[in-house]
């Protein structure tokens, strides 16, 4: 399904009301990506607006507005064929020893426009990416990571109810461990790196891993507390 042929039009009201529902849903079932994806379209226009500019004065971000390319198998499926020192690579096997597919997203609905409804897709899509670049696992200490991460890169406020609800499902060490140990690496690494959503991470695939990292300013995540 393309992107234009998602989209749903809502009304305020409408979105309000999605919005709260999502929420509540998410809340009960935390495994349901597309409530989150659904509060994070009806919470998150201003935030994506705020990015859609930022993309628009970088060239790489100008050249992904224009060519608005997909993280879909169709299109990154090459990564699985590099060498194991790149950076594709590295996606490969982050996807690959998860069984996860780059086609599992849930596609954007609820943006107004065809433009907003591409970024967030984007970023949607380059989120394993990120995940791969800061070396996190997808445990729900580092998802909550990542969406601190998110936060500071994109100021969703979908990532920090994301970050808290995480929180409150954390039993008393791995609350102690993301408190004293993930969270401030996180904020750090947020606010130290390159803006993420303006990196054209497909040319970018048969790079060194760590090179590409030394040149957006990666941070790699903490190694686990014993």
């Amino acid at each position: 399904m393309t992107i234009e042929r998602a989209r749903v039009p809502l009304s305020r009201w409408q979105q309000a009301a999605v919005a709260m529902g999502s929420a509540l849903g998410a809340l009960v079932n935390p495994r349901r990506a597309d409530l989150i994806a659904a509060l994070g379209e009806t919470t998150g226009k201003p935030a994506f607006e705020m990015v859609l500019e930022r993309m628009k004065k970088s060239p790489e971000g100008r050249a992904i507005l224009l060519e608005r390319p997909r993280v879909v198998s169709e299109q990154v499926g090459h990564a699985w064929d590099l060498p194991k020192n790149t950076f594709g690579a590295a996606y490969a096997k982050f996807m690959g020893s998860r069984n996860f597919s780059p086609d599992d997203r849930p596609p954007v609905r609820f943006m107004e426009t065809d433009e907003l409804a591409y970024v967030a897709t984007r970023a949607r899509e380059v989120h394993d990416l990120w995940h791969t670049l800061f070396g996190l696992p997808t445990n729900l200490i580092g998802e909550s990571a990542l969406k601190v991460i998110e936060f500071e890169q994109m100021y969703l406020p979908m990532c920090m109810l994301s970050v808290i609800g995480g929180t409150v499902r954390f039993n008393e060490k791995q609350r102690s461990i993301f408190l004293r140990h993930y969270l401030p690496w996180a904020v750090r690494a947020g606010r130290q790196c390159t803006d993420l959503m303006c990196v054209y991470y497909e040319r970018h695939f048969d790079e060194d891993l760590e090179q590409v990292r030394r040149k957006w300013g990666i941070i790699p995540a903490p190694q686990h507390p014993k």
